[in-house]
């Protein structure tokens, strides 16, 4: 019989009638009920199948007496509910879930238990475990210390017996009482103490401060580790089996306490328990993950936001390899998880308390990584009020609600400490991301779930750090379409109450060689007189040409629009030949308007899903979601001045004397003629000197990311946040994934294209023309790949996520012609004919990309 089907037997024992599931009867009270009975019924159950130990047991309904007949699991459960019912005694002392002999077994499902044999445990071993008795005669169990353990498994090992160790380890991992209060950090006399020493006593000897300090535990984690290894060095399968049988069996009343008696409240040491558990090096193997550790994870995932926020500062003070540890043991749950599971349309990851609880707990070891790492608690540079509330989380829904904070956001107050604020984590960001759980996921029910908000329903979308950035751009991608429809629909009911023609769409009608003029104009009449109509469907309509824009003519659009703005003529934008990224001209002469509908332009790129070939540095992602710029961002965006204030950070010579540098700042403009900034009052009469060159420095790059192009960037901020204040992107997306959102991935890997392309028209994969095509392209230089997706596509960016997302069509058309090849950019489908020879597609494709210009009617 299957650890699962035995499992079953003993659930299905332990709902008698009157308790059985659906029963109209208060949730807390029911809940209570079918645990205690269940619990009391499984006592009987592991008394039947495993016996108390004592080889002279006298009860007659106890495997460990010598007239017992051995049952089998389903006999076993259907006695226990029987011995339940008639109320028959249960052998003293009660029986766990431990195994009762140190020789080994292998069950069918791979989990160790224990051959039922007698064992020898001398009264002397047995009062050192257990000793002392409640109010009515019941056992009270003790907890553990470092020394304690040692010495009984000295003891064991001298004897030649384990017994006593795994009975006194199944009695305390599955007491919250008993491991709540072991190994706890104590005075000397209290550490020299032995397992035998009461509850009360320990209580006693740990000070108030000690046990209700802000930020650490009462955990000693070092003795917690010492005492692990020295438990598994002996290779002995009754230990494992009491540890496992011990943790399914305190999960669902941990459960229990923590969501419906605030246990954490109670009694901060709670959380010692959860240590202790997760310190165990076996919980990633095969007979953890099946059983034990869900439970565990769904009894965690049930800590108040406070104890969550305790525990991250806890871990964080963990090194990058333990702490990565912690995170594979809970991949590894997701992943066995999504992968051992059927997933459909019906059934979702989501509904998946394994997954989703485990989700939930890695958001802990999350945020204990960002509190590790390379944290900045710098100034917001965000001028709007109703953006900063957007920031943390409130602002307003579809329907004008204001929306709830996320858990993780919750979560990152709590702690003082945002994702953004993180320039470098303990562990790579990468590193929590579960590839099976998102090729799994249902990305348009997910997102469903993520509006809505209802208590019931988890969203992985409120715990994005698990998710990759092609996952979260398709969330947003529904995200931008329902907000498009939504506009659609109010401007077809405005137009039948008003009785007025209104343009459902945002339509743009350019011409190719007066581009910025009438894109721009046009932009400015909208976002002056009706910037709600930003959020519609871009539908863009170049005169004189004949194309129909299903997705494609924007791209082009948005990819000359950019070559326009960029341009040196504009001088909007300096360019740097050294880092070959561009940054705002402090001494433009364009207006803020300008500057404003450049904004908007890169706004409604990410709303109409469209790539653009932008070049910014970091730090401009990074002001977008209200940071300053500061002196590390200077490594990115001006690398020489980097380098030369670094060189003074760490000079050790006579600053003042050899910098010969005051608090100012030369500044040069467009036609070579120079000015001067004091970065302080009276700075220019101020010598840089070893004690404040720190504070120079800080000015100097906060003058040259923030003060010089304040005005510049505010302007270029409202345009982009004039398309984008609704949107979860900043929810879902760091300042490095918004780039790749925006700029796309800069990997051409034409082998996952042709991997992911499909065929159509008589084309196959097999087809001579398609295998001399990829022959030609795999032996294209990068620019003529960037011209062949240009031509196919209408866009030379690779998407997020690499090529193997495009989603490419080759089509079949006709026979063998001189016709060139054409493509339909809205669908990311080239048509080719099918030519004679290899020769002749080479010449025919290099001069349909080389050349093609504009659209038309096929």
């Amino acid at each position: 019989m299957s650890k699962k089907e035995e499992s079953e037997a003993v659930q299905a024992a332990a709902f008698p009638a009157g308790l059985e599931p659906g029963t109209e009867e208060e949730p807390e009270d029911a809940d209570m009920k079918r645990a205690a009975v269940k619990q009391q019924i499984e006592l009987y159950y592991y008394q039947l199948t495993e016996g108390c130990g004592n080889s002279a047991c006298s009860n007659q309904s106890c495997a460990s007496s010598g007239s017992f007949s051995p049952l089998s699991k389903n006999d076993a459960a259907v006695q226990a509910l029987e011995l339940f019912k008639s109320k028959a005694p249960l052998c003293s002392p009660k029986p766990r879930k431990v195994a009762r002999t140190t020789n080994d077994r292998q069950t069918t499902n791979g989990v160790r238990e224990s051959i039922s044999a007698p064992v020898q445990c001398t009264e002397e071993s047995h009062k050192s475990n257990l000793q002392g008795t409640g109010k009515q005669g019941d056992r009270k169990p003790k907890f553990l210390t470092e020394a304690g353990l040692q010495e009984m498994l000295d003891g064991c090992e001298k004897n030649g017996s384990f017994s006593p160790v795994i009975r006194t380890l199944g009695e305390v991992f599955s007491s919250v009482e008993a491991l709540k209060h072991s190994f706890c950090k104590a005075e000397p006399e209290t550490q020299a103490s032995d397992a035998g020493t009461e509850i009360e006593k320990h209580d006693r000897e740990l000070s108030e401060k000690e046990i209700h300090k802000e930020d650490e535990l009462t955990i000693d984690v070092e003795a917690v580790r010492r005492s692990y290894a020295a438990l598994f060095r002996h290779s002995n399968s009754g230990v494992e089996n009491a540890l496992l049988n011990g943790l399914i069996s305190l999960s669902p009343n941990v459960e229990l306490e923590l969501r419906y008696h605030c246990a954490y409240q109670q009694d901060p040491r709670y959380l010692n328990l959860f240590v202790i558990i997760l310190e165990n090096p076996n919980l990633h193997s095969p007979e953890y993950l099946e059983t034990a550790l869900p439970l565990f994870c769904r009894a965690m995932s049930q800590l108040p936001i406070k104890a969550q926020a305790r525990l991250a500062r806890f871990f964080s003070s963990y090194s990058a390899e333990r702490l990565r540890g912690l995170v594979e043991t809970i991949q590894q749950l997701i992943t066995f998880k999504v992968l051992s599971g059927s997933f459909s349309r019906v059934h979702l990851v989501n509904d998946e308390s394994a997954i989703t609880s485990a989700a939930k707990v890695l958001s802990i070891f999350y945020i204990a990584s960002i509190l590790a790492g390379e944290v900045e608690l710098g100034d917001t540079d965000e001028p709007d009020a109703s953006l900063q509330r957007r920031r943390h989380g409130s602002s307003e829904s579809d329907e004008g609600q204001e929306r709830k904070p996320t858990p993780l956001q919750v979560l990152e107050k709590e702690v003082g400490a945002r994702v953004i604020n993180c320039r470098c984590p303990l562990l790579p960001f990468t590193d929590f991301h579960n590839e099976p759980l998102n090729e799994q996921l249902e990305v348009d029910k997910d997102y469903t779930y993520y509006k809505s908000q209802l208590e019931d329903r988890f969203s992985f979308l409120n715990y994005p750090f698990v998710l990759t950035p092609a996952t979260k751009s398709l969330a947003l991608y529904y995200d931008n379409r329902v907000r498009m429809f939504s506009e659609r629909r109010m401007t077809v009911l405005y137009s039948l109450v008003q009785g007025q023609v209104v343009q459902p769409y945002l339509k743009l009608r350019v011409r190719r060689d007066h581009i910025i003029d009438d894109a721009l104009v046009r932009l400015e009449m909208i976002s002056m007189e009706n910037p709600a109509d930003l959020k519609k469907q871009l539908y863009v309509e170049f005169e004189g040409e004949q194309g129909i824009d299903e997705g494609g003519v924007s791209k082009e659009f948005f990819q000359l629009v950019v070559e326009e703005i960029f341009n040196a003529d504009y001088g909007m934008f300096i360019y740097d030949e050294q880092t070959h990224m561009y940054w705002f001209n402090p001494s433009s002469f364009e207006t803020d308007a300008q500057f404003k509908l450049i904004g908007i332009v890169l706004g409604l790129a990410i709303y109409n899903n469209v790539i653009l070939d932008v070049h910014f540095p970091m730090v401009v992602y990074r002001k977008l979601m209200a940071k300053k710029g500061t002196f590390l961002d200077l490594q990115d965006s001006h690398p020489v001045l980097y380098q030369s204030l670094k060189s003074m950070l760490e000079y050790e010579g006579d600053v003042e004397e050899d910098f010969m540098a005051t608090f100012c700042v030369g500044m040069s403009d467009l036609f070579g003629g120079s000015s001067t900034h004091e970065l302080k009052e009276n700075g220019n009469n101020v010598p840089v000197t070893v004690d404040n060159r720190q504070e120079y420095v800080d000015l100097y790059a906060d003058y040259i990311l923030n003060k010089s192009v304040e005005k510049q960037f505010n302007a270029f901020r409202q345009g982009f946040h004039m398309v984008t204040d609704e949107s979860p992107l900043e929810e879902f997306f760091r300042p490095e994934e918004i780039e790749l959102l925006i700029c796309g991935c800069p990997d051409f890997d034409f082998k996952a294209l042709e991997e992911s392309t499909d065929y159509d028209g008589g084309f196959t994969r097999d087809s001579q023309t398609v295998k001399d095509f990829w022959e030609l392209v795999h032996g294209f230089s990068e620019d003529e790949k960037k011209q062949l997706l240009m031509f196919a596509t209408g866009s030379d960016r690779v998407p997020v996520g690499g090529l193997s997302k495009l989603k490419l069509v080759i089509a079949r058309n006709g026979p063998d012609s001189d016709r060139l090849p054409t493509s339909h950019t809205c669908f990311n489908v080239l048509l080719l004919p099918e030519y004679s020879s290899k020769d002749k597609l080479k010449e025919r494709l290099l001069k349909a990309i080389t050349h093609a210009k504009g659209f038309g009617m096929l």
